[in-house]
């Protein structure tokens, strides 16, 4: 009797010390899937079933530990996939959104380690509708400011302040791996305050020499949208909510200095002969949303991006003009279902290169003209 008193005892021990240790864990996950309609993609229109285009498809566990005195451990491991398919997305990566560990206190902040986002989307992208709430289709040409995760930072130590009255700060720092240490690293930092209903932001990010190797700070497995010598990002952007309604700029300023002929992930960019010197992007977004009811919003668009291609065989300075729209409507706090539609038209110098053909964010491939449509319904459920 006393022995398997003692089992059952310890039996007991064992299951509650197990809840015990996972009480600091979530299980989460997203999965938007839905209908897609491009009126031109190589020449021919094409309607196809599209994972991830609100959010991105995935599933995740996080976590925390209680250490005491305000200081906590916690981590994140988060797999992005396509719904449509069951395949991983991020070039196949089992954790190919986020895997990071570190340690988080109340009075100093976070540091992190691991495969994480960089400084541009955690305080500038928020600004914009493709960083806060309308996702890919609302991207910008090539996603050339990488506000809709074209890639994120490996061998990353990321510091994240405390909020000081609203005013928040952090910084990245992405190494290379390599005996050279300047050879595909990454850093960057950024800043946010925010107060009542306004929000502002800025950030800074520079890749020297990015997917030049495979393991270092960024690689190009379906991880990059432009490869060159050194890329720079930076920008500041502003939100403003007013009742039910909120307003925003964003402006982002992307520089590719020495761009290789395999940039773009749809084609070469480069001229015919010649070499590409630098090719400089900017982005200036207005944005508004309406939330009509708790359930229901809509909200729209318009980036105009002023291109600088700098070529040996003469330069262009094309301008794209982007327009969104969306509405979302809510079953649940689980369950939505939207529709979105965005249209791009290139105008002004032609470069003889990609650049000159409309290609929207998320569509399968170019258009065969400056111009392009598209359209999604689509259903989301988060778990």
């Amino acid at each position: 009797m006393k022995m398997g008193a003692t089992a059952g005892s310890a039996l007991a021990l064992m299951f509650s010390t197990s809840a015990f240790a996972q009480s600091g864990v979530t299980l989460y996950g997203i999965i938007d899937e839905g209908i897609n309609y491009t009126n031109n993609v190589g020449g021919h229109s094409l309607t196809e079933v599209a994972s991830g285009f609100a959010q991105g498809s995935r599933w995740g566990l996080k976590g925390t530990e209680d250490l005491g005195a305000g200081l906590k451990a916690l981590f994140q491991l988060e797999n992005g996939f396509n719904a449509s398919n069951g395949k991983a997305a991020q070039g196949g990566l089992l954790f190919g959104r986020q895997a990071y560990v570190g340690l988080s206190d109340n009075q100093y902040g976070s540091v992190t380690l691991g495969r994480q986002y960089d400084s541009v989307i955690d305080y500038l992208a928020p600004t914009s509708v493709a960083g806060n709430w309308g996702g890919t289709m609302f991207g910008h040409p090539y996603d050339n400011d990488n506000f809709i995760y074209s890639f994120r930072v490996n061998n990353t130590v990321k510091y994240t302040s405390p909020s000081f009255g609203g005013f928040q700060f952090g910084g990245t720092y992405s190494f290379s791996n390599d005996t050279h240490s300047a050879n595909n690293r990454q850093f960057g930092g950024g800043m946010q305050y925010a107060s009542g209903g306004l929000l502002l932001a800025a950030a800074y990010l520079q890749a020297d020499n990015p997917s030049a190797t495979s393991g270092g700070a960024i690689n190009n497995g379906g991880d990059q949208n432009f490869l060159a010598k050194r890329l720079r990002i930076f920008g500041a952007g502003v939100n403003y909510t007013f009742g039910a309604a909120t307003a925003g700029f964003a402006y982002s300023n992307s520089n590719l200095t020495e761009p290789l002929s395999t940039s773009y992930i749809s084609g070469s960019i480069l001229p015919a002969t010649g070499t590409l010197n630098s090719l400089r992007f900017q982005n200036l977004e207005v944005n508004f949303k309406y939330q009509f009811t708790p359930a229901f919003y809509a909200g729209g668009a318009y980036t105009v991006t002023l291109e600088n291609f700098n070529a040996s065989t003469g330069d262009a300075k094309p301008k794209v003009h982007s327009f969104g729209l969306m509405a979302d409507y809510s079953f649940s706090k689980r369950t939505d279902v939207y529709i979105q539609g965005a249209y791009q038209r290139v105008a002004g110098g032609k470069t003889g290169t990609a650049l000159d053909m409309a290609d929207l964010p998320g569509a399968a491939n170019a258009s065969s003209t400056s111009s392009q449509f598209q359209v999604r319904a689509a259903i989301r459920h988060k778990f």
